[in-house]
């Protein structure tokens, strides 16, 4: 049982934000599919399981993309911002998140 509670934890903790985007948002209209930023150890199946259990809705399919930092130029020096990781959630027809919370 204690093998379950740290896979639920874990998985919990996968998700970090929402992504709002223009894409993001024409993608959820056009597909029903959600993007969120993941942790950089986020698996697909702990990110189904983190949307499943947190928004109480059915997942049919998650994308997972790894999402390299912008190199940036600050005086005379270079930079590069962190990589991060991106999931797309295909949610199940009839399905929906509402962030609001209306």
């Amino acid at each position: 049982m204690s093998n379950l509670i740290k896979q639920t934890d874990r998985s919990l903790r996968a998700i970090l934000a929402p992504q709002v985007t223009e894409k993001a948002t024409m993608i959820a209209d056009k597909n029903n599919q959600i993007a969120f930023r993941v942790t950089q150890s986020a698996t697909k199946a702990d990110v189904k399981m983190a949307i499943e259990t947190m928004f109480k809705v059915e997942v049919s399919s998650v994308n997972i993309l790894n999402v390299n930092g912008k190199i940036k130029r600050s005086g005379r020096s270079m930079g590069k911002r962190h990589d991060w990781k991106k999931a797309y959630v295909c949610l199940k027809a009839g399905q929906e998140i509402n962030f609001t919370g209306e």
